[in-house]
């Protein structure tokens, strides 16, 4: 029986680190069902998973890519943005054609309107921190 070895993958995977990465995923993925795409020859996931890396059967892209979607905890859904025109046709909101998308249009915010000297007698009633020897 052939034994695998790092130097049979070295030259499909430059990076060891990576390879071992990449390795360690395919035999979790095989310990948990995936088919093999080589025979086991009654070897254990991690020695098939090197295998089906040295014989290319597997590419290392695909692996990686796999690994990559497989850790990330938050999958970013690209939607298409609204159109600027009809954002300012509808005064700034978004305009929802079906009844259904109405749910998940964001509320309108509103501000309290204040005049400037409001602002001024505000700020001014407010009286700074006392100093301490803290700091």
């Amino acid at each position: 029986m052939a034994r695998v070895t790092v130097e049979d993958c070295i030259d499909k995977v430059d990076n060891r680190f990576e390879l071992v990465l990449l390795a360690s995923h395919r035999a979790r993925q095989i310990s948990q069902g995936a088919p093999i795409t080589i025979d086991r020859d009654n070897d254990k996931n991690p020695v098939v998973a090197l295998r089906e890396i040295a014989d290319e059967t597997l590419s290392p892209d695909d692996l990686k890519e796999d690994l990559i979607h497989s850790l990330q905890k938050h999958v970013e859904v690209d939607e298409p943005e609204p159109d600027p025109a009809s954002l300012i046709a509808a005064g700034g909101v978004a305009v929802a054609s079906d009844r259904d998308e109405e749910e998940d249009l964001p509320e309108t915010v509103t501000f309290d309107q204040m005049s400037e000297e409001e602002l001024l007698a505000g700020i001014e009633g407010l009286v700074p921190p006392e100093k301490s020897d803290d700091y």
